[in-house]
Formats: structure tokens, C-alpha cells, sequence
């Protein structure tokens, strides 16, 4: 008690303190719009209040999105702007967010996580191991036996008996990793089809990934489903709108199914069946928009059936969740931005996350601060980085000019962008190439990386959650990743745990 109270008045002091010594600051300091700024940042927030609990609430997960690439992405979309500064005065839309948390991303046998066990603490709070989805760490991954049992219960399982309607949104194959952790319980990540299940797998009875999305039981399925990974719903004697061919053994078609298990049920898998559902009249919204993962942001345009946006499908899917008058849980992932940085490619990664602001925004002017909360982090990061000093407002995907504007040169006498990873297939293993000609912004541009791997590597930093609406002031200070799941638990009262 006696620390805490003199911990107290050292605060109390050091207030008195800065009243004071801004009270004899000079006018060219108090009169910088960078002052008024920061003082205007802190009333505002000294001024903000908020509800401990929330009828709705909207979890968005950038896969991959580390604070690297959240300063890249907002400097890329600030010199985007009409009369922009150089960029870096931009903010993204959730980093207007008025709570903001660094959240701690291992494993429990990784330091550098995987998707699963990072996803599994947020859905469950349980941290578990790399590679298993909704099972506890005691489970051997990809074995079907040791699972049964170990199975845990996630924020969809919670809301949906609660009578909240769900939804799963993703970039990605809904049966990828970090979507799947929402609604399915695996010992293995890749077990997406029945095609990919072991023989010990089926011998014990466990069931792929995209069947357990669509065999719910009736009181416990999403309402809304929209992403890519259409190849593993359908049989692999039926070929798709898009000329592919289906991944089930089984001759499930796993659409159908969809169909005929809701009322007022829709089935989508282009973008002109996207834009004729009416929200209003449909409850169950199933959308498949690419056999495998949907397209790039910058690629969107040249799908062969047309791919809704993020922000086009998050607005839906609020469209029609919202309907249930005792709320919804949403979850939102822009899966492609950790595809991008695999592929070493940050112009695709960048222009994702920037998707993904748009979407956050989207979702903020959809829905009431006064009842639902929104929360926007990532799953773990990835070896990004920023560097080589350039100037203001230097492209962010270009190579790096000095202060005086001149082309800066490395050691062996050529010059280098901004940005680069420590690993990936862009490392250079020889003599490096001269970039004097290269358009480093073209979006195929590889960016050069040290250490040669076929896939760029995720990182082991924390990354940042933000969150706006009520309990959003429970995201604050170095959390654990599981701590995610017990806001959203204790804020929506979801009955997981008494706190």
C-alpha cells in the first residue's frame, strides 16, 4: 500500500511539474501545430468514457500485420493522398482507436509462432503449440487420437449458445488456419478436405476442416461464411464456375449442404451472386470466391469469376448479422498481408493492409461505438524492416535518397530501398544486383533479403492490438495473445468464465 501511495504522489508531482513548466515554454514551441496536436491528443482522450459491456463486437486480425508493416502501410497510403506531407503524417483508421496494447505472440514450443497457436489463444485463451487448431498444447500435432478430449471451446462456440449470430470473413481459404481456429478443433492445420486426413486420422473419427464449417448443428453454425478455399468444399468430380476441379473424396458437396441446412440460406461464389444477396431477406450467407485463397487487394480486378473487397465483404456481413436482436461476434481476418511478406513481396503485403484499414472503417461508420466493440490486431509479425535513413517523404516502396535528395549508396557502391526482410527469396547470394534501373514499385518487385529461404519467416515481436467501444479500455499496457479471448469473453458476457 505504502509503494502504490508513493507511486501516486510522484505522479501526482510530476503533473504539477509539467502544468509548471509549460506555463514558461516559448511561443514557437506552443504555437507548433505538432504541439497543439499532441496537447489536443491527450484532452480527447482524457475526455473519452466507456461502457463495460457490449451487445456486438468485431474482432479484424491482420495475418502477419506487425508494427513494421503498420507504419509501412500507413506511410504508403499517406503519399496515396492529394497534398500529403511525405506520408508519415498519415494514421490508418484504428490507429484513431482510443486503447492500444503490445500483445506478446509465442507458442507454447515456438517462439516465433505459427498461425494456429496464435489464433487458438485468441479464440480460445489457451496458448497451444504451432500447427494445432482449438486443441490444448497436452495434444501431439497431427494425431488424431491424442486430440480427442483435449478439444476446446471458442468464442463462436460461446456467442452462438448464447444466441448471438457469427461470422467468419477472410482474404484467405476459410479453412486456412487462422479463420478455421474460429469454428473448427484440429490437431493438424492442414487437415482442410478429407483428401488431407491421414488413415490414423479417419481410423479415429476425426473430421477435416471445411466439414466441420458447414456440419455445425443448426444452433451452433455461423451465419455468415465468406472467403476463398471453394476446392474444398466441393467433390473433385465437380469442376467449378472457375474451370477447378473440387479436393473431397467423400462426394460431399459441401455447399449444398450449406443450403439445405438453414432457412432463408445463400450460397455465393462470384462477385455478381455477391452483389444480388439482399441482407434483409437472407440469413445464412456461405461465399466461396476462389478455389483456393482469394486474390490480392491489386490483383482483385483480374479474377477470373470477380472477388468482393474486404471492406465489401465485412459490410455485409454486418448487414446481416445484425439482424439477430441479441447481437454478434464477428471475426475478420485480411489473411493475404502474411502471403505477401512470404513471398517477399511488400508492395501485395502493404496494399492488403491498407484493405484492411478501409474495412476497419467500413466497420467503424457501419455500427453504433455506444454498443459494440472493435478490436484490430494481428497474429504475430513478420523479419520487415524499415531502414537506410531516407528522406521525408520518400517513396515508401522506392529505393532510399538521402536529405539532400541524393541516391543513397551502399558499401559495394549501389543503391538499396527502404524497405527488405532478413530473410526470404529475395536474397541475393553473389554479387547484389543494381537497382539504378529496377522499378522497385512495380508489384512484383521482389525486395532483396540476408538470408536465402524459399518462404520468408514470421517474426517473434509482440504486436499491437487497438480497440474502440465499450470494455475497449481492457486493451492496455503488455498482454499475453490469450488475453484477447477473455475482453471479448468478459466484455460480451459470453459466460465462458465468472470474473
Amino acid at each position: 500500500m505504502i509503494k502504490l501511495r508513493t507511486i501516486a504522489a510522484a505522479l501526482s508531482c510530476s503533473m504539477v511539474t509539467l502544468t509548471v513548466y509549460a506555463s514558461v515554454l516559448p511561443a514557437n514551441q506552443t504555437n507548433s501545430q505538432w504541439f497543439k496536436d499532441g496537447a489536443a491528443n491527450v484532452v480527447n482522450k482524457s475526455q473519452l468514457t466507456t461502457g463495460e459491456h457490449a451487445k456486438n463486437v468485431i474482432l479484424f486480425v491482420g495475418d502477419g500485420m506487425g508494427i513494421s508493416t503498420l507504419t509501412a502501410a500507413r506511410i504508403l497510403q499517406g503519399q496515396q493522398h492529394a497534398g500529403h506531407q511525405g506520408g508519415e503524417e498519415n494514421v490508418l483508421s484504428f490507429e484513431h482507436f482510443p486503447y492500444t496494447a503490445l500483445v506478446k505472440t509465442y507458442t507454447t514450443n515456438q517462439q516465433t509462432p505459427d498461425s494456429a497457436g496464435t489464433m487458438t489463444a485468441m479464440a480460445t485463451g489457451v496458448k497451444t503449440k504451432a500447427g494445432i487448431i482449438a486443441i490444448a498444447d497436452t495434444s501431439l500435432r497431427g494425431n488424431c487420437l491424442s486430440s480427442q478430449g483435449n478439444e476446446l471451446i471458442s468464442l463462436v462456440d460461446l456467442a452462438n449458445a448464447k444466441g448471438l449470430a457469427t461470422g467468419v470473413v477472410s482474404t484467405a481459404r476459410l479453412t486456412h488456419t487462422t479463420p478455421a481456429a474460429a469454428y473448427a478443433k484440429s490437431p493438424e492445420r492442414n487437415w482442410e478436405a478429407d483428401s488431407n486426413l491421414p488413415a490414423e486420422a479417419i481410423a479415429n473419427g476425426c473430421k477435416d476442416i471445411a466439414s466441420q464449417l458447414v456440419e455445425r448443428s443448426s444452433d451452433n453454425g455461423l451465419s455468415v461464411a465468406l472467403g476463398g478455399g471453394r476446392s474444398y468444399f466441393l467433390p473433385k468430380e465437380v469442376i467449378d464456375g472457375e474451370g477447378k476441379a473440387g479436393k473431397r473424396n467423400d462426394g460431399k458437396d459441401l455447399t449444398q449442404t450449406w443450403l439445405n441446412s438453414y432457412t432463408n440460406a445463400a450460397y455465393v461464389w462470384d462477385k455478381s451472386g455477391f452483389d444480388a444477396i439482399d441482407s434483409s431477406t437472407t440469413d445464412h450467407l456461405l461465399g466461396l470466391f476462389n478455389p483456393s485463397h482469394m486474390q490480392y487487394e491489386i490483383d482483385r480486378a483480374n479474377d477470373r469469376g470477380g472477388e468482393p473487397s474486404l471492406t465489401e465483404m465485412t459490410t455485409k456481413a454486418i448487414e446481416i448479422l445484425k439482424k439477430n436482436p441479441n447481437g454478434y461476434l464477428l471475426i475478420v481476418e485480411s489473411g493475404r498481408i502474411d502471403h505477401g511478406h512470404h513471398a517477399g513481396n511488400a508492395h501485395r503485403a502493404l496494399t492488403d493492409t491498407v484493405e484492411l484499414s478501409s474495412a476497419v472503417q467500413a466497420a467503424v461508420a457501419g455500427t453504433r461505438s455506444e454498443d459494440t466493440l472493435i478490436m484490430v490486431t494481428a497474429d504475430h509479425s513478420h523479419v520487415f524492416t524499415i531502414a537506410g535513413y531516407p528522406q521525408r517523404g520518400n517513396p515508401m516502396l522506392g529505393l532510399v535518397h538521402s536529405i539532400g535528395g541524393e541516391l543513397a549508396l551502399a558499401s559495394d557502391g549501389k543503391p538499396y530501398t527502404t524497405l527488405a526482410y532478413s530473410n526470404g527469396p529475395g536474397a541475393v547470394v553473389g554479387v547484389r544486383d543494381d537497382l539504378s534501373s529496377v522499378d522497385t514499385t512495380d508489384k512484383d518487385f521482389m525486395q532483396q533479403a540476408l538470408i536465402p529461404m524459399s518462404s520468408e519467416t514470421h517474426a517473434g515481436e509482440d504486436i499491437s492490438l487497438h480497440a474502440l467501444g465499450p470494455g475497449a479500455h481492457l486493451a492496455q499496457g503488455v498482454i499475453e495473445q490469450n488475453v484477447i479471448f477473455h475482453i471479448i469473453n468478459q466484455v460480451q458476457q459470453l459466460g465462458g468464465t465468472k470474473y
